[in-house]
């Protein structure tokens, strides 16, 4: 049951992401101020309601699976679990919120864009670091091959 939480999660999360940030880019570029407004709203519900859960129960799964095992590739994902949390919800969450409440309220000045600056470097540093630990995982299960400079 584990790896089935776990491979949901770890699916959801950065699937997430992917979609906040893709959808926050267009809609800047080519959409309304009413637009942007809608979005924030739906990221923040039911968007957030999904992405904190996913990224809990990737996380916590993965500390489950892996309290008993050890070697680098564990460790190096158990080291990257708590950046991952921390950017998500000391970053990415308040500033979803934050941005939500400024676009209802028509509130588009440097500051909304400034925090959505801050949103858009962090969406794609949480990316990575889930890939990699997505990457460390397969190769841990035998789905991926180490790379020539591991092996």
């Amino acid at each position: 049951m584990p790896k089935i939480i776990h491979r949901i999660g770890g699916f959801v999360a950065p699937l997430c992401i992917v979609l906040f940030w893709t959808s926050t880019a267009l809609t800047e570029l080519f959409g309304s101020h009413a637009a942007v407004a809608q979005l924030k709203s739906l990221i923040v519900t039911p968007g957030l309601w999904i992405l904190v859960p996913a990224i809990a129960m990737a996380g916590g799964s993965g500390m489950f699976m892996g309290k008993s095992r050890r070697g680098g590739l564990v460790d190096a994902k158990k080291k990257r679990m708590p950046f991952i949390a921390a950017n998500g919800l000391l970053v990415l969450v308040p500033c979803a919120v934050m941005l939500d409440r400024w676009a209802a309220a028509g509130s588009f000045d440097s500051t909304f864009y400034l925090v959505q600056a801050i949103e858009l470097i962090a969406g794609p540093i949480n990316l990575a670091l889930m890939g990699l630990n997505v990457r460390d995982g397969l190769r841990m299960a035998g789905r991926l091959r180490p790379s020539p400079a591991r092996a």
